[in-house]
């Protein structure tokens, strides 16, 4: 009998050419995304070679990072920006690979775009030359951020060399209470475990809240997995999955899709399987969070307030120097902080339930005054729902402008930058200094918090303005 295995290590060791002694593994990859921004040197590293992609139909190519949000239609201005963009369109031209760029009815944010139409596949290896690739391990599948040089040998020869990460399980069982979703659960993790808690670590969620989770809340969870050090996250396919993918352009049909059925629903970690590290926590104990400093591991309860610097984690002079960027001080309270923006979107809740969950807070409410609000979709298919569900009419009544796919907001690569000094409150995945503009301060926090602060203009708990129970 073959010993007990993780859900990792099955997709893992299912992939590996060969196995370097005292090194790393030579991995085969499914999936390849590539973008503007990480792609044009590897690219160019190739033509140096005289070599060609191994194999274009397994590499997919969308324009988001760089992409202006408003008139798509018009000439990019910034010159870079112009200048990535069309070396990708080159690039996926002359080695024949699939390419959804601005106008394109598929394009968006790459780790949008890739389960919405059904390139990502439960059992995959997917990488992509950005770090929150771990997003699409919420279908089962190890996939994990890789570097320009990384991309190029993808590129070449459709493997890559990694050591094999260590394996964490994080459980947690309990129901989640009123106003809170997968992004709060997300922030309560890494606020516990710090942003270095699962370095070196590949993570598998597991228990009762993320089943219960749909698809698009399992990616949110799972993209986040790298901001407390993980390599990458994942979660067991399961009926959802299933019923999720069926049917995508890109998802097997017919013949194809009974034959990989029976090894999808193997995907799982055995009963015995053993776990290098083990945590679990209680969802009912979860209440939406938000940030306070400058690391999405500096978080808390919205109705608490900032730790003194002697209870944080991690250095007290770097906490307080975070504090200071904030313009914030010990034991404040986080309900009622003036803010100035609301940013809706990016890879982590940029998807329709997100939109969803935003209007449901809104409808029937009006825009605070002084707030600008950035309302943006991940793809152009969430756009269309959008439209198609009627939440833009609820927006627009609300006093919200939807805005045009892509990044945004959310590293400021385009003309959507936070002015220094302003606060944001942003359903993105990080928080650094100047991340989201030059003396930008960020708060991360789930489009629930986001919708209350947009109507009230200040940090407010969303469960006091919700009329109803969201789930």
């Amino acid at each position: 009998m073959s010993a007990s295995r993780t859900l990792f290590d099955k997709v893992w060791d299912s992939h590996v050419v060969r196995s370097i002694e005292n090194g790393p593994d030579v991995l085969f990859i499914d999936r390849h995304l590539v973008h503007e921004v990480t792609s044009p040197v590897a690219f160019r590293g190739l033509k140096s070679r005289g070599i060609k992609v191994k194999y274009p139909n397994r590499t997919f190519a969308t324009a988001d990072h760089n992409t202006p949000t408003i008139n798509q239609h018009l000439p990019v201005q910034d010159p870079l920006s112009a200048n990535q963009l069309k070396a990708l369109e080159e690039n996926a031209k002359e080695h024949g690979i699939p390419y959804w760029g601005l106008g394109h009815e598929n394009n968006g944010i790459v780790h949008v775009i890739g389960p919405e139409n059904g390139i990502t596949l439960p059992g995959a290896t997917i990488v992509c030359g950005d770090s929150h690739t771990s997003t699409h391990g919420a279908f089962g599948a190890v996939a994990f951020g890789i570097g320009t040089s990384e991309v190029e040998m993808v590129l070449a020869s459709q493997c890559i060399m990694q050591p094999k990460p260590r394996k964490m399980r994080i459980t947690i069982d309990g129901k989640l209470n009123t106003g809170v979703t997968p992004k709060d659960v997300a922030l309560y993790i890494i606020s516990q475990l710090s942003t270095s808690g699962a370095t070196g670590y590949f993570v598998e969620y597991a228990g009762e809240v993320f089943r219960d989770m749909t698809m698009e809340g399992r990616m949110t969870v799972c993209n986040l997995s790298i901001e407390m050090g993980a390599r990458g996250g994942m979660i067991a396919p399961d009926e959802k999955t299933f019923e999720y993918i069926q049917g995508r352009t890109f998802t097997p049909r017919g013949d194809a899709w009974e034959k990989a059925l029976p090894y999808w629903t193997s995907l799982y970690s055995d009963e015995n399987a053993v776990f290098d590290k083990e945590v679990e926590y209680d969802g009912s104990a979860i209440e939406p969070m938000i940030t306070f400093g400058t690391n999405p591991g500096m978080g808390v309860g919205i109705q608490g307030g900032i730790p003194l610097a002697k209870e944080a984690k991690g250095s007290p002079s770097t906490y307080k120097k975070s504090l200071e960027y904030m313009a914030f001080g010990e034991g404040d309270s986080m309900i009622g902080k003036q803010i100035d923006y609301v940013f809706l979107g990016s890879c982590t809740n940029g998807r329709i339930e997100d939109f969803r969950a935003f209007a449901s807070l809104v409808k029937g409410k009006k825009k605070a005054d002084h707030v600008t609000a950035w309302l943006v979709p991940g793809s152009h298919k969430v756009e269309r729902a959008i439209k198609e569900e009627g939440i833009l009419e609820i927006l627009t009544e609300a006093g919200f402008n939807l805005r045009e796919p892509g990044c945004s907001a959310c590293l400021a690569m385009n003309d959507d930058k936070i002015p220094s000094g302003k606060y944001a409150v942003s359903t993105s995945n990080r928080n650094f200094e100047g991340r989201q503009g030059p003396g930008a301060r960020t708060l991360l926090a789930s489009p629930l918090v986001a919708a209350a602060a947009a109507v009230t203009g200040k940090v407010t708990d969303p469960r006091t303005l919700l009329e109803t129970e969201y789930a």
